[in-house]
């Protein structure tokens, strides 16, 4: 393996958790068109772009709608999202993530986001962790989703390091697909009964350190 260069960060469950967020913004959407959408139902949207959630969801309830009318839901869906987001503040950065953006910056390492989110960069700045990234990838940028290597391969392009130079940080199934499609070393965040495809997995960045990855 190479010596690693960059750290490229997952935003939704691994640096801050805007997962409820979504769930409830999908849940709202959801219970407007008659039908209910459960905790266990949102485990299939993690890690997926906004309108294969949609369909997901319209799945889930046996609905079918024009790709029109799912472009309304998608922006309805969104708009209350960022309600919710709006109210963000930085004590939701989950623990350990400063701790350890701190040692990467101390040896020189850089960072990168690499997010399905196209409201990746505004929560950034709600959160007060615009500064530690010195480049963004966030669903603006890309045209494929994880467990596509697109959001990885631009994050590494932009910081202008090797692949194989690259840790990602992933809490979904999909993204840990993504890294490895994209030659890169993963480290899991969350459950290692869904992530074993990662090189290791840990339970959040608290868990973190330089002594960990191999420089």
């Amino acid at each position: 393996m190479a010596i690693i260069k960059a750290c490229i960060f997952d935003l939704d469950g691994v640096v801050v958790d805007t997962a409820k967020y979504h769930y409830l913004a999908w849940k709202r959407l959801a219970n407007d068109l008659g039908f209910d959408f459960t905790v266990h139902d949102n485990e299939r949207l993690k890690g997926v772009s906004r309108i294969d959630s949609l369909n997901i969801l319209l799945e889930i309830g046996g609905l079918t709608f024009t790709n029109e009318e799912k472009l309304t839901f998608a922006d309805k869906k969104n708009s209350w999202y960022t309600e919710y987001i709006d109210k963000m503040t930085p004590d939701e950065v989950l623990p350990g993530a400063l701790d350890f953006f701190d040692q990467l910056k101390s040896k020189g390492v850089k960072m990168a986001l690499g997010s399905a989110s196209k409201n990746a960069g505004y929560i950034l700045q709600k959160i007060n962790l615009t500064h530690w990234f010195d480049f963004v990838v966030d669903g603006t940028k890309t045209a494929k989703a994880k467990p596509d290597p697109e959001v990885f391969l631009l994050g590494a392009k932009g910081l202008n390091v090797a692949p194989n130079e690259c840790v990602v940080f992933e809490d979904a199934e999909a993204g840990v697909e993504a890294a490895i499609n994209a030659g890169m070393y993963c480290v899991g965040i969350g459950n290692s009964a869904v992530l074993g495809k990662a090189n290791f997995v840990i339970p959040g960045l608290f868990e973190m350190s330089l002594e960990k990855l191999v420089f």
